[in-house]
């Protein structure tokens, strides 16, 4: 069995290497579009993260494949279409993060809602003044969940622990889960004009790309927080710029934007990512803004997280090495 490992960090290394010594195991640091395809096109199967492009040119040339593996929940990565065509199981890691995930949403909240980091920036700078520094409480703020999967289930407790009304718009309802944990199934126009803060938690996909957009963020509340720890694609950049330019929205919260994948490979040509240009040079102004928290794609990042993240990998592995 021959495998190749892609975006691989010296842990991931390490524990693979301990499980699978009788296989033919290939490794790369870099993104599995920028990775020469001779050197990997015989394998049997093909372990990526996030950033890796799994596209049709790329698969149609390895023609041994039996799986592509993603160490991620999400799966947009890969064209599981041609793989569904053409026999090549899909894997991901569904259940690593949900607590993790929800832990940094609500550190991304409590940031913005306390400034947290205009005050560690301006301690930095030797000053103890307090002067525009003033929050506001969580409590007794309602709070609108876009998706409420296993991370929105988890964040939902969180909101309630601190007090909050929480409102949640979803395509799947579960009322039993509502009445036990205590929230408010709404339509999403009932969201967007009744909540203070906005989090998603939706999966990407073409019903979700861009729901929050200009006409959706022109029903919110004035002075709308919004936090996003799900996928990029879920807002509009542009959109989302004007707003907080305007003050419309006066706090976000991102652990992903649109178009990260540019960043990510530090190349704005011959970028995937359409508009990869304008997207570079639109989020340099949020990171840049007094009013926007930004984290590296980092809410699943905890020694628990990615410890999941690998055992479930492997297991991964071994199912598909026994079929």
């Amino acid at each position: 069995m021959k495998i190749a490992f892609f975006e691989i960090t010296d842990l991931e290394k390490e524990k693979f290497s301990e499980s699978f010594k009788d296989y033919d195991l290939l490794f790369f640091n870099d993104l599995i579009q920028n990775v020469d395809l001779n050197k990997y096109k015989s394998c049997d199967i093909i372990c990526t993260f996030i950033y890796s492009k799994v596209s049709e040119n790329i698969l149609k040339e390895c023609q041994r494949l039996k799986a592509v593996l993603t160490r991620s929940t999400g799966t947009d990565h890969v064209d599981k279409l041609y793989c569904e065509k053409n026999n090549i199981e899909v894997k991901n890691v569904p259940t690593y993060g949900e607590n993790t995930v929800a832990e940094h949403t609500m550190a991304l909240l409590l940031s913005i809602s306390r400034k947290i980091e205009k005050s560690f920036a301006r301690i930095r700078e030797g000053e103890f003044s307090t002067v525009g520094l003033q929050g506001f409480d969580l409590k007794g703020k309602t709070i609108g969940l876009i998706g409420c999967g296993r991370i929105g289930l988890h964040f939902a407790r969180m909101a309630k622990s601190f007090g909050m009304n929480v409102l949640v718009y979803d395509i799947n309802p579960d009322a039993f889960l509502a009445d036990v944990i205590g929230y408010s199934y709404v339509t999403l126009d009932k969201l967007f004009k009744s909540s203070d803060i906005i989090s998603l938690h939706a999966p990407y996909n073409n019903s979700t790309h861009h729901i929050i957009n200009e006409d959706s963020i022109n029903k919110m509340k004035d002075g709308v927080v919004i936090i996003n720890t799900a996928r990029g694609g879920l807002i509009d950049t542009n959109s989302l710029l004007k707003a907080v330019n305007s003050g419309k929205i006066s706090g976000v919260g991102l652990d992903v934007i649109e178009g990260e994948g540019a960043l990510v490979e530090e190349t704005i040509f011959n970028s995937p990512v359409a508009g990869a240009a304008k997207l570079i040079k639109q989020n340099q102004k949020l990171m840049t803004n007094d009013n926007v928290v930004i984290t590296p794609h980092n809410a699943f990042n905890s020694t628990e997280a990615v410890n999941r993240i690998i055992n479930t990998t492997i297991q991964n592995i071994k199912i598909i090495s026994n079929k």
